[in-house]
């Protein structure tokens, strides 16, 4: 079937499509003063006149369009304002709604609307637009958002900006989003607090097929066509079938894509005579979207595998994460539908680019790859802005200076206004012209006030935060190496701007911090929440991250037995993180980045932004969406959203690996078959030949049987489903085999002497803390590991092996 058939029976294959009935709904003809029935969509929709719902101060006028007909009686008229104004809505029930305007500028006698630049901002702190101005066109612009709404009012206010006395818009759609569509544990829950979080649709992309207008979709929404998105459209080609073979999951309907999206699809253009083995065969399919950089996205690809029997494995590319896609692993049939989420950074370049390329796990003559539709969603920025370049920042003077200049000039214009209207235009002008100043957010509760640090002393541990002081950088901003007035060294890390890591990141790590203590976990000394800087202090650790000894730096080399001990050290901290709580704490983000030794080579975790708590009633899972480190995931998660405790054991096996090869997780730069350390560190381990791939230092000073037991350990961990991968308990018993394994065989040299011996080492000093509803345990400094086992390098596990006793 060719597309121009498919354009001609498109009406028709939607026929059967059940309508969605929201639980509030609201749409507005602005400026019009009847009712505008859309008789074409489906299901058909009543605009009403949008006076009622304008508050009562609201400086704005009607006009009509005279200077040429539209293509729908929503853009005969539009709602004018001179002033801010604000439209109130009454949500039913709390969820994610979906907000649409549309704008059509127009001229008439009086007003060119074309002319018109201003800021739109929802639940007074989501700024949607800013000093926007609608293209001139004959097509109109709509712009869609996804608002978390609690039960009670959703406002919308429109601000004229300071280059022009005139907002308009000229029709509003405002109803509950289907509960599935953003779940609230899906992914953008991970990106940040639900609550606290606004998306804007940037592109929605019906891969392979026509263009889906309103009248063929449920949601009302319009999926475009791909073409214009394919750099090398020869590598592709277009599948299609009927739309009333496809099916949806339990929990899914035609909402969260229509039938007509997931009949067609883009292959790869292979001739059915090629083997895989081909290198002809080795190409991807790509698109490219141009967003917004600095800014986090999220990115829906939608699935459907109506071709090969729902068989079809293949590797998906978005931006610079790589996965691998098993349509049965995500459905029980051929032709069931199904998307999965992931979150990307806008590149500096502008483009976010989505690939489908073939597997090596596929078959020498089926291997292909599929892509059925797109959606990309621009994620607001920390100071809740969806538009204008992110996060801005100013000195704190200047801030101060120019805060109150704007504050002044605001009350001259609008001293007249409800309260309400003046915080909106306060809020836009303040963020306009000084961006440090953040829009409201929740302060974190201040029941830990006695590890709060004054952004004065910070600043004087780190001589102003001194550039020549910066020690590492990442997400979430800079390290610094600062010292206290008590002469404690610490690492201060700055949130900045362009910070991948947002509020929710920060809170999490003061939660988890505040409440637990171990040698192997990193001491959080303290946090700042002032003048809109997000600052954690934290006990400087001397040697810095575990990667940088082992690959991408001059840093000496360790020993085998420096490995292994900094290994059981991160073991043991994670095992205490598992194992000695009332709840699990999930790390969700273990790396060699986030191993960081001091100066002993003390291995201590770090980075908790990303923890999740697993509740105590006899879950064994948290339904989250997937975040983390690409490479380290662990592919049962992925799959499923199920996090787990055996998910942060998946990812310390991957790190294990990295840790005997020296070389990164992924490096695209190798052979397909070495892209990935995981899986081709375990071809080796399954050949009982891993000693060929590791790193050239080490040859000829590893134990054998030393080695032998720590890649055995490595293996069990990466286990493709979580039952089959041991405990911490278990993973440190064999790291420590491993370790005696090597010691007693081979002389100890001097230089080799980490001095790990960890009674006498103690902890960085943390302020008291007032217990909360996290219920964690504070492990007393000089206890032993988390089971209250000596920690030093040597286990009380071992004197059964000297005795000769086997476990």
């Amino acid at each position: 079937m060719d597309l121009r058939t498919l354009s001609f029976l498109l009406p028709l294959f939607l026929t059967s499509t059940t309508a969605f009935t929201p639980n509030t709904s609201y749409f507005l003809s602005c400026g019009s003063a009847h009712r505008d029935i859309i008789a074409t969509d489906t299901p058909s929709r009543d605009f009403v006149p949008d006076s009622p719902f304008l508050s009562d101060s609201a400086k704005s006028s009607s006009v009509t369009n005279t200077s040429a007909a539209p293509s729908s009686p929503l853009y005969f008229t539009a709602r004018i304002f001179t002033g801010s104004a604000s439209y109130r809505f009454t949500i039913n029930s709390s969820g994610t709604h979906i907000l649409r305007l549309h704008f059509l500028p127009f001229s008439n006698r009086r007003y060119d609307l074309s002319a018109a630049r201003f800021d739109v901002i929802a639940l007074k702190r989501f700024v949607l637009l800013d000093d926007f101005s609608a293209p001139t066109s004959t097509v109109p612009t709509i712009k869609e958002y996804f608002l978390w709404v609690d039960s009670g009012e959703l406002d919308v206010t429109f601000v004229p900006s300071s280059s022009s006395p005139l907002a308009f818009v000229n029709a509003i759609e405002v109803f509950t989003a289907p509960a599935y569509l953003i779940k609230d544990e899906d992914t953008l829950k991970d990106i940040g607090q639900v609550t606290h979080q606004a998306l804007e649709t940037v592109h929605r992309i019906n891969v392979g097929g026509p263009k889906v207008t309103p009248a063929n979709d449920t949601l009302w929404r319009t999926w475009i066509p791909d073409d214009d998105y394919l750099p090398y459209k020869n590598t592709s080609q277009v599948n299609s079938t009927d739309p009333d073979r496809i099916t949806y999951k339990v929990d899914d309907t035609a909402e969260v894509a229509p039938p007509t999206v997931y009949s067609t699809a883009r292959t790869m253009n292979i001739p059915s005579w090629m083997p895989a083995s081909n290198p002809d065969f080795n190409f991807n399919v790509t698109w490219s979207f141009p967003v917004v950089a600095g800014y986090t996205y999220l990115v829906r690809t939608h699935f459907c595998d109506f071709i090969d029997n729902n068989s079809i494995i293949f590797v998906l590319y978005v931006g610079n994460l790589k996965t691998e896609i098993h349509s049965s692993f995500h459905t029980d049939s051929p032709s069931e539908a199904f998307y999965i989420d992931f979150d990307a950074e806008g590149p500096s370049a502008g483009m976010i680019n989505i690939s489908i390329g073939r597997s090596l796990d596929s078959s020498p003559w089926d291997a292909n790859a599929i892509l059925n539709g797109l959606e990309i969603f621009k994620v607001n920025d920390t100071f809740g802005s969806l538009d204008g370049i992110p996060n801005h920042s100013l000195n704190s003077s200047r801030t101060k200076k120019s805060g109150v200049a704007v504050a002044v000039v605001v009350l001259a214009v609008v001293g007249g206004l409800v309260l309400t209207s003046l915080l909106s235009l306060v809020l836009v002008f303040i963020r306009k012209r000084c961006r440090s100043k953040s829009l409201p957010l929740p302060l974190l509760p201040r029941y830990n006030l006695d590890l709060h640090i004054p952004l004065i002393d910070i600043k004087a541990s780190t001589n102003g935060f001194d550039e020549s002081l910066v020690v590492g950088s990442g997400g979430f901003g800079k390290v610094y190496k600062g010292v206290l007035a008590d002469g404690t060294k610490v690492a201060v890390k700055r949130a900045m701007p362009g910070s991948k890591q947002g509020y929710p990141e920060f809170q999490t790590e003061i939660l988890i911090l505040s409440k637990i203590r171990h040698r192997h976990l990193v001491s959080l000394i303290g946090y700042c929440e002032e003048q809109s800087e997000k600052i954690l202090v934290y006990e400087y650790m001397g040697k810095g991250p575990l990667r940088t000894y082992l690959y991408g730096s001059d840093k000496p080399c360790l020993s085998w037995k420096q490995r292994l001990e900094i290994c059981i050290g991160a073991a043991r901290g994670l095992h205490y993180l598992h194992a000695s709580h009332s709840h699990t704490i999930i790390h969700r983000d273990i790396k060699s980045t986030n191993i960081l030794l001091d100066d002993n080579y003390l291995a201590k975790v770090s980075d908790f932004g990303l923890s999740k708590l697993r509740p105590s009633c006899g879950e064994t899972h948290v339904t989250t969406g997937v975040k983390g480190t690409f490479g380290y995931f662990d592919p049962e998660y992925f799959k499923t959203q199920k996090l787990t405790d055996k998910s942060d054991v998946y990812s310390f096996g991957v790190m294990l690996f990295e840790v005997l090869c020296a070389r990164a997780v992924i490096d695209r730069s190798l052979s397909m078959e070495q892209v990935n350390l995981a899986e081709w560190a375990l071809q080796w381990q399954r050949k009982g030949q891993l000693e060929k791939i590791i790193d050239h230092r080490l040859v000829g000073n590893i134990n054998r049987n030393s080695l032998r037991k720590f890649g055995e350990t490595a293996e069990k961990c990466v286990a493709d489903y979580g039952v089959d991968r041991p405990t911490f308990a278990d993973v440190l018993w064999n790291l420590e085999y491993a370790l005696q394994l090597h010691v007693t065989e081979l002389k100890r040299e001097p230089h080799e002497d980490s001095g790990i011996v960890e009674l006498l080492i103690p902890v960085a000093a943390t302020r008291g803390v007032e217990s909360t509803s996290l219920n964690v345990k504070q492990e007393d400094d000089m206890a032993g590991t988390g089971m209250g086992q000596s920690d030093s390098t040597e286990s009380t596990v071992f004197s059964q092996l000297i005795t000769g006793e086997g476990r």
